[in-house]
């Protein structure tokens, strides 16, 4: 089953380049949103490998969206994009645990490396605990 992707921005010809950009480039299947509150709903109900936020939008901002995220299922990396990038924002967004922070206008490429590095390091740490409860159990 390919991985799955939730995409929030408020801008709808964003959200239909970055889906346009990972699905022709990857096997992943991406769900988009321009509204963060449905964004919330989405991410509860459904089992996510990976979000993509921008950080200024309307209601919540890209932060207060990860804080809620991490709430619900704090495995789920998140990586922030945003056109209002400042180093100071970049290193508060890592600090609390962001998976990568893009700025706009960024390149395919950048997005499609920070995607697959976000979700292989995911994956090494759930092997990691995999590995680390079978052998507490012998």
């Amino acid at each position: 089953m390919p991985q799955q992707i939730l995409v929030i921005d408020d801008e709808p010809d964003m959200l239909m380049l970055l889906r346009m950009m990972i699905e022709e480039n990857t096997d992943y299947e991406v769900q988009t949103t321009n509204n963060p509150s449905e964004a919330i709903k989405l991410f509860s109900e459904k089992d996510y490998d990976l979000v993509i936020t921008d950080l200024k939008m309307p209601g919540l901002d890209g932060i207060e969206l990860f804080v809620e995220f991490k709430s619900i299922k704090p495995d789920i990396p998140v990586v922030m994009i945003t056109a209002y990038g400042s180093t100071e924002t970049a290193d508060e967004a890592m600090k609390k645990g962001i998976a990568d922070f893009i700025t706009k206008p960024f390149r395919k490429d950048n997005i499609l490396f920070s995607l697959n590095r976000a979700l292989e390091l995911t994956r090494v740490k759930k092997e990691n605990i995999e590995l680390k409860k079978k052998l507490a159990g012998k």
